[in-house]
């Protein structure tokens, strides 16, 4: 797996942050996740709190090391999509 891909950080107090099955696949590439903006249309296994709130604690999906950086890039060109959108009206 190449480096830029994925990145394991078992020395961080927070480790990990996510129950896992396997924590030597847990990546920890994306310690914060980047399609938190994306609401309803990220994909992942979240809920919203009594307060509003998203709360993503029961989603893996960034920190899967087959597939998490590669989910997270095609999702980031609709995150582009909503900025040009939003710079363009």
């Amino acid at each position: 797996m190449n480096s830029y891909k994925f990145m394991c950080n078992k020395d961080c107090k927070y480790f990990p942050c996510h129950k896992v099955d396997n924590l030597e696949d847990f990546n920890c590439m994306f310690c914060y996740c980047p399609l938190y903006m994306l609401d309803d249309k990220c994909g992942g296994n979240f809920r919203y709190t009594s307060e509003g709130i998203k709360d993503c604690s029961n989603c893996t999906i960034p920190h899967l090391k087959d597939i998490g950086y590669d989910y997270v890039q095609k999702k980031i060109k609709d995150i582009i999509k909503i900025i040009r959108e939003n710079h363009s009206s």
